[in-house]
């Protein structure tokens, strides 16, 4: 969330950045909204007025005139708190639409417009006809999509047999990547607040959301351990002295992926739930930009052990989420659609979730600030098979094991 100060001495600012970045009626939101927060300071001086005049006549002995005055006094008291309550819930509505600002190195567009900064590796070129991950597994009994949908609906699955043993492999390879690097190992719930939800910037409830939610509760199922773990610290200030929280969290994930399915959905590309492996941190505003870099470096180990063909993009403006001010995916080579498909994420939110969320920190002048939130996946069980079976197969019907991968696995073949 941007800081309503800010909005109000830069609109133009922040309505130009809301059309990079693909807002739709962005000018009406930012004009209502700071509508709303104009009638909110003109009604808030008014209030503490009669508030003041009400509390200094209950210390006078009251006449009827004034009795009869103080119950007008009241009567307008509470039309003035209610038209305030009604305006604060309507410009924080409002708010919670505007996304975070853009880094100055982003490429401006969309979807299709992200800048290639790195690639490694080139696509895998094979003897024989290879098989996409999906004819691959099914043919050697390691997923069951057709009993998935039976018990839970389309794009539910089954894992079995040697993919279940790969999914701990690429888990207990990612957490061991991930810890030696500093992180603290977490496991988080798999259900969350709708106020968790909102400070995430992930919207629980309404036609789009991507977010399945729990019928009579404020709960819904976790898209990602990002929420999660941005709750595990609302409402705190953190000591940062020694250095930024770190955290890698595992948890199930769960998607709706609405309006999803005109984009590549084969096999477990875009499916409903999965496990995953999710690096976070908090840190201090001017530590967010190298550690970003640090998320990233980090996922780029992971996929190097892997030994799988991938490029890193710099997400485009129009395609970024609310919350983030800087993404890069990691896209690796797919035989499924002979293209590059995102299997890693890494964004930099500097302090639009902690402000939502309530996170602060104490600067070493004493002074309280908010902190800025970061998070990567480190690893995913619905992408990153999808790398490793398409670039690793051989003609034989086997799986090659990357060598990373050996030692949690206790063969080279599968």
């Amino acid at each position: 969330m941007i800081d309503i100060k800010y909005i109000r001495e830069h609109a133009d600012e922040v309505k130009k950045n809301c059309r990079i970045r693909n807002v739709q009626n962005a000018e009406t939101t930012i004009d209502a909204l700071l509508a709303y927060d104009d009638q909110i300071r003109e009604l808030t001086p008014v209030l503490e007025t009669l508030q003041s005049e009400r509390k200094k006549a209950s210390k006078t002995k009251p006449d009827p005139e004034i009795i009869e005055k103080m119950k007008s006094v009241g009567e307008e008291i509470k039309k003035i708190e209610t038209d305030l309550e009604n305006f604060k819930t309507k410009r924080k509505d409002l708010l919670l639409q505007i996304p975070n600002f853009t880094h100055p190195d982003t490429p401006i567009g969309g979807e299709n417009d992200f800048r290639v900064i790195a690639e490694h590796l080139k696509p895998t070129e094979f003897s024989f006809i290879p098989k996409d991950h999906e004819a691959f597994m099914l043919q050697r009994d390691w997923i069951d999509f057709e009993r998935g949908a039976k018990v839970a609906g389309s794009k539910f699955y089954f894992t079995k047999n040697q993919l279940v043993r790969l999914n701990h492999a690429l888990i207990a390879y990612g957490i061991d990547v991930a810890t030696r690097h500093g992180f603290e190992l977490i496991e988080t719930p798999d259900l969350a607040k709708k106020e968790v939800l909102e400070s995430a910037g992930f919207n629980p409830r309404g036609e789009e959301t991507q977010i399945y939610s729990v019928e009579h509760t404020d709960l819904s199922l976790i898209g990602t351990a990002e929420i999660s773990v941005l709750g595990y610290h609302a409402g705190e200030t953190l000591d940062l002295s020694n250095g930024p929280k770190k955290y890698v969290a595992l948890s199930h994930c769960f998607r709706t992926e609405a309006g999803a399915y005109g984009r590549t959905s084969k096999g477990l590309y875009r499916v409903h739930q999965f496990t995953k492996l999710e690096m976070f941190i908090f840190c201090k505003p001017e530590e967010s930009e190298a550690l970003h870099q640090e998320l990233l470096s980090i996922e780029r180990e992971i996929c190097d052990g892997l030994e799988i063909p991938y490029r890193v993009i710099d997400i485009a403006s129009g395609d970024l989420g609310g919350p983030a001010y800087r993404k890069f995916d990691i896209e690796a080579w797919m035989i499924m659609n002979n293209d590059y498909g995102e299997i890693t994420s890494t964004s930099n939110c500097t302090d639009y979730q902690a402000r939502r969320a309530g996170i602060k920190y104490r600067t070493s002048e004493g002074v309280s600030e908010f902190v800025h939130t970061l998070n990567g996946t480190a690893i995913v069980t619905s992408r990153f098979p999808i790398a490793v079976i398409e670039n690793h197969q051989n003609e034989d019907g086997t799986l090659t094991i990357p060598q990373a991968l050996q030692k949690y696995i206790g063969t080279d073949i599968l």
